[in-house]
């Protein structure tokens, strides 16, 4: 057994997983930091899958029952683990999916934010009180709990995801069934283990947090239940185009936060130390395997050599190792098929007419790890692969002449999701901000790309799919509507002046 392996183990004892791992399992947990086997877990049946749902269906149906602030105290309950394991679970997130020391603990963080974020939205599920134009007569909005909400979530954020769902339905009276990524599903595995923990804590019914474990032919039995009439899923686009139609031909809901192809325009006022910093950490933190990612810089030819010589200079002191050690910046790629798609995507962009700027070779360190030199890219024009999400630390270099072509060059991607412009110019911001500028979910000034905070609402557009998590009014996903009338009146009078009898 591998000293990571044997320091997963004992994490996962303090988080009370116990030991998860069986000799004959199907799914083999690996961690990307040097190739090593965790160890082996069983997958859930169809059927064992089938009951899960069916008892969290039950375990809804008493929940939904509970006053909304006493369904808080269960989210401040596992608000209060997350605090007293972040260390704990900080780490397992680095060994699982390959994060720097810092942002393993600031996925924890995240966490927990959005649990005191839930706890007061606790007190705050509220409606309307809508004018009628009925003498006599008062039309109000209430929102009800909802029901079994899935979530399905991808690696490179093992447990920030699926609390910003699970908080929130939490509080709204649901319950959840987690398929998290088979590639980090010990992470999963911690994490219900401390949600049945505050359970326990709090009296919550049995049942009302569960994760299953497999692959994608467990995600569809999740998919497929009509008994599940929210599926949140977070990941690919090509992910998403299967999920979304599938639940809709039960007429359920979708949830969907899909890919991203994100850009920073960088103009001829901007701050340019400022922007290397911010352009730096979005593109290659989480060794770029971010859904806010960026991937793309659009910069005014002014300025362009200056903002690449200062990018390289950049990149070029990035340290990159094991995720564990304090130092390390840039962590590893997941696994090997992302080490491909990151070697192809860098040879079809020099194909394209690109000129390599730095990086773009893999790195070398001990073990079996696939760690990569961040790269960068200069593109004559904005090709097909430059359009394309890869998702690996490959950054490209546009330029511009006016804001309208920086504009064009910016939107014509078929992602929508997170956005950024470097400038001190209070007309290039506003017009960035406003209809005709940016058209993601998450439009920045002088800031990255990446690092979004919970309290506003997380998601994007286009083939980023239109979902919307975390703060602001995501809750009412996670919620039905039921408008009522009530008429207090002696008379019965109809809306819109019909006359009947």
């Amino acid at each position: 057994m591998t000293d990571i392996a044997t320091r997963t183990q004992q994490i996962l004892e303090r988080l009370g997983a116990g030991d998860p791992f069986t000799a004959d399992g199907d799914l083999v947990s690996r961690s990307p930091i040097d190739g090593s086997e965790l160890g082996r877990l069983r997958s859930h049946t169809a059927d064992e899958a089938s009951e899960l749902i069916g008892r969290a269906q039950q375990a809804f149906e008493q929940w939904r029952t509970v006053p909304a602030p006493v369904r808080g105290q269960y989210v401040r309950e596992l608000g209060n683990l997350l605090r007293e394991h972040k260390d704990d679970l900080g780490a397992l997130v680095s060994i699982e999916a390959g994060k720097i020391v810092s942002e393993g603990l600031g996925e924890v963080q995240e966490m927990i934010d959005i649990c005191d974020l839930a706890v007061g939205l606790s007190r705050q599920l509220h409606g309307l009180t809508i004018a009628t134009e009925r003498p006599g007569h008062r039309m109000m909005e209430q929102w009800h709990p909802l029901g079994v909400v899935g979530v399905i979530s991808a690696f490179n954020f093992p447990v920030a995801v699926w609390s910003w769902n699970a908080a929130l339905a939490f509080v709204c009276g649901d319950a959840v069934v987690w398929k998290p990524s088979e590639k980090t599903l010990l992470t999963a595995l911690a994490c219900q283990a401390l949600a049945a923990e505050a359970g326990r804590r709090a009296g919550v019914p049995e049942g009302l947090s569960a994760v299953l474990v497999g692959d994608r032919t467990v995600g569809e039995v999740l998919v497929d239940d009509p008994r599940v009439p929210l599926v949140s899923a977070t990941g690919s686009t090509r992910m998403g185009k299967e999920v979304a139609p599938r639940v809709a031909a039960r007429l359920g809901r979708s949830l969907l936060e899909l890919g991203g192809n994100n850009a920073a325009i960088v103009a001829p006022s901007a701050d340019l130390e400022l922007a290397v910093r911010g352009i730096v950490f979005s593109a290659v933190g989480t060794a770029g395997q971010r859904c806010t990612s960026l991937r793309r810089v659009i910069v005014h030819e002014s300025i362009k050599d200056d903002l690449v010589a200062r990018l390289r200079a950049a990149y070029e002191t990035l340290s990159i190792g094991s995720p564990l050690e304090s130092s390390t910046l840039v962590g590893p790629l997941i696994d090997e098929s992302a080490y491909a798609g990151f070697e192809k995507a860098v040879a079809q962009a020099q194909a394209d007419g690109g000129e390599l700027v730095t990086g773009g070779t893999r790195a070398e360190v001990d073990g079996d790890g696939f760690y990569v030199r961040p790269a960068i890219v200069d593109m004559p024009k904005q090709t097909e692969i430059v359009k394309a999400e890869t998702f690996a630390p490959l950054l490209y270099v546009l330029t511009y002449t006016d804001l309208d072509e920086a504009m064009r060059l910016h939107n014509e991607v078929a992602q929508g999701l997170s956005s950024a412009i470097f400038t001190l110019d209070v007309r290039e911001a506003e017009t960035f901000m406003s209809v005709v500028g940016s058209d993601c979910g998450i439009a920045n000034v002088n800031i990255g790309t990446s690092g979004a905070e919970i309290g506003g609402a997380f998601g994007g557009e286009k083939e980023t799919g239109g979902g919307r998590e975390s703060g602001s009014d995501a809750w009412r996903n996670y919620m039905r509507r039921a408008t009522n009338t009530v008429n207090y009146s002696t008379e019965l009078p109809l809306a819109q002046g019909v006359e009947f009898g």
